[in-house]
């Protein structure tokens, strides 16, 4: 940010926001009244020297816990998030070219976008926040965000350098702060309102204003819900599931596990009406066990988190392999049927979740829902929904 404060400076892009007025061009010479002091109206003067008013009120609030009202002067311009569930709302809502800041870009699943005709999503130019560790206040300040989408509770329990007072400064100085950690319930700092997935959508709809591009991918996931709970197979003859992380220690046999949670992070399992063979072993929301753990309640299939994220094909397969070669992971039921599968990222989108929750369906129901054979290689009459009809939407056709 500028500290140049001499009065023949011209308004930076944040100054304009403030004032509520626009670069005017054309026969009309920007203006205004009075000595410029702040809170004065700006104004354009034409080529008869009459004064036209271009203060016209473009502010907006929106309304979601933690944060409470959050008042807009305009449209953000320029915004970032810290997660993937954030980046995917508001790239979903059209707005990548005005991303300026991203927590960790490299984990973001591209490869889902990928499958979407004319979308070609890069993060080349925007900055990964936390590559080197926290953001600091002067990493905010540089940015020039016009929104913040984060949850500021859950930027304290990540990093607790920062305050209430932190955040107070960048919502005032920089930009507002809006955004809910609806990834999984029951964490001690979150004691406030939850959102599911697409009412999360719909307020950072509201942020950016664009109420037809969320109603149009709204229509798109109803669909796909709808399809799948039409055919779903009756609640017995669906497996019990065990979710590990792929992340896991393979060649130790330690493995992440956890149950199926409320919350956006298994909203995909949950709509496929899957089981979690873990639900009734577990108080917490993970825990770490050892192949004679799993054994003990020896799931009908596993499901590795963060697959798609966090490993490649090949390493997927390395890791499966040293589990088969195990003397106890061999035993487990899962292992010998072959059904060890690849699982999608807890921080999902709206577009994230399109794909896992048809990759999931593919799995687990393939004689009801067609054989999953991987990104790009599903038939387009195979399909539980329309990828152009998505990358439409995300180009504004909608």
């Amino acid at each position: 940010m500028s500290n140049d404060s001499t009065a023949t400076a011209a308004p930076t892009r944040r100054d304009t926001i403030t004032y509520g007025g626009a670069v005017v061009g054309g026969g009309l010479v920007a203006g205004c009244t009075g000595e410029g002091e702040p809170g004065d109206v700006w104004t354009a003067t034409d080529a008869t020297g009459e004064e036209t008013d271009t203060s016209e009120d473009t502010s907006y609030s929106v309304s979601m816990e933690p944060m409470g009202a959050v008042e807009f002067d305009a449209v953000p311009e320029q915004w970032l998030a810290i997660y993937n569930t954030y980046a995917d709302l508001g790239i979903a809502l059209g707005q990548r070219d005005g991303m300026v800041g991203f927590g960790e870009p490299n984990d973001f699943p591209t490869q889902f976008y990928d499958q979407l005709p004319g979308i070609d999503l890069s993060f080349d130019e925007v900055e990964a926040l936390y590559a080197d560790g926290s953001p600091d206040k002067e990493t905010y300040y540089e940015l020039d965000a016009d929104a913040h989408l984060i949850d500021t509770n859950h930027v304290a329990w990540i990093d607790d350098d920062w305050t209430a007072e932190d955040f107070d400064e960048i919502a005032e100085n920089v930009g507002p702060i809006v955004g809910n950690a609806i990834r999984r319930r029951g964490q001690d700092w979150h004691d406030y309102r939850y959102y599911d997935l697409y009412e999360a959508f719909e307020k950072i709809a509201e942020v950016f204003q664009e109420p037809e591009r969320y109603a149009a991918l709204e229509a798109v996931h109803d669909d796909l819900i709808s399809t799948i709970e039409t055919d779903l197979p009756p609640e017995e003859d669906r497996a019990t599931v065990g979710l590990l992380s792929i992340s896991s220690d393979f060649e130790k046999g330690s493995f992440w596990a956890y149950p199926i949670i409320e919350g956006n992070a298994h909203k995909q399992y949950r709509d496929l009406g899957m089981r979690g063979a873990f639900d009734d072993a577990m108080e917490e929301s993970y825990a770490k066990w050892d192949y004679e753990q799993i054994l003990e309640i020896d799931p009908e299939a596993l499901l590795f988190q963060y697959a798609f994220t966090s490993a490649s094909a090949a390493e997927f397969d390395d890791r499966m392999e040293m589990m088969q070669k195990d003397p106890v992971g061999q035993e487990l039921t899962a292992v010998q049927n072959g059904r060890l599968y690849r699982g999608g990222t807890e921080l999902q989108g709206p577009i994230i979740n399109l794909f896992q929750t048809e990759i999931a369906a593919k799995q687990f129901y393939p004689d009801t829902f067609g054989e999953w054979r991987g990104l790009g290689d599903t038939p387009t009459d195979e399909q539980l929904f329309d990828r152009q009809r998505v990358a439409d939407i995300i180009n504004g056709n909608h």
